[in-house]
């Protein structure tokens, strides 16, 4: 035993030798307040159609402002003016979060509202490929890491002073359930959404202490623009069915809830979770 806990790094030895770990203090503060997101402010990446956008309008729903942001103004204009329609509490702005510039105006429209941020919620991803994972170029790989798996990091070390600065916050990523059930022909896609769950394990240690907690959305083969228009996902249906007893595509809305969950102080206790939303699980 003594050999064993030697092995275990320094950082972990001082959670072990704390009567109540770091997360636990900070976090259960945090969870005699209000339950749900209201007076939060939220950013949602990629949040003008699908999941993004049902996650967008849910944490609104539930009492949020919520910052929306895609590449094209045209389509924040439209969401944003669907939800001001329904009387909740959203601004949009153009992001394309695989570029710097961008990132730093999500970041100055999100603290025009109060100054702070919540929550951070990375929808936004890429998949410009089909084919060959080695025969992919090198500007393939580039363009799909840039944006799922480099931006969300990045774009969190412009926000963390601001979440420092609010006593904590919720973080949390959207990968793929092809991170654990690879589709052909989507290698490079596959490889990115599997990063993403390494990613939170990693975020969530490093965070804890700042009161800051990481989780991960683990999509299955979801109703969206993106999934139906990689045939090759829609088509995995029938094998899924065969081998998972998969009976239908999902709904983004079935997406929402949990990630509201996630953002609220109900959640106060839970950090580096892995969450798939399929209608299967293909993980222990």
């Amino acid at each position: 035993m003594a050999v064993m806990f030697r092995s275990i790094p320094l950082a972990f030895r001082g959670y072990l030798c704390m009567p109540v770990p770091v997360p636990a203090r900070r976090f259960s503060k945090r969870a005699d307040k209000n339950h749900s997101p209201t007076g939060k402010v939220a950013v949602v990446t990629g949040s003008t159609k699908g999941i993004g956008f049902a996650i967008a309008r849910r944490l609104a729903q539930d009492g949020a402002h919520v910052v929306i942001s895609s590449r094209k103004q045209e389509n924040v204009d439209e969401a944003v003016t669907i939800l001001k329609e329904e009387g909740l509490s959203v601004t949009g702005t153009v992001c394309h979060v695989g570029k710097a510039e961008d990132r730093q105006h999500l970041v100055t429209t999100a603290l025009k509202h109060s100054g702070g941020i919540d929550f951070l919620v990375c929808v936004a991803g890429v998949n410009p490929l089909v084919g060959s994972t080695l025969g992919a170029s090198e500007q393939i790989w580039d363009k799909i890491l840039d944006v799922n798996v480099k931006s969300p990091a990045l774009l969190l070390s412009k926000f963390l002073p601001y979440m420092e600065n609010r006593g904590g916050g919720s973080v949390v990523l959207v990968s793929s359930a092809v991170a654990y059930t690879p589709v052909p022909k989507l290698g490079v896609y596959n490889t990115s959404k599997t990063a993403l769950l390494g990613l939170c394990k990693s975020l969530a240690v490093e965070l804890a202490p700042k009161g800051i907690r990481v989780n991960c959305l683990v999509p299955g083969i979801i109703k969206t623009d993106f999934s139906l228009r990689e045939k090759t996902m829609p088509n995995k249906l029938p094998d899924m069915n065969k081998v998972f007893g998969l009976q239908r595509l999902g709904e983004p809305e079935e997406c929402a809830g949990l990630v509201s969950f996630l953002c609220s102080s109900d959640a106060s206790y839970i950090t580096g979770e892995n969450i798939m939303v399929a209608g299967f699980s293909s993980k222990l």
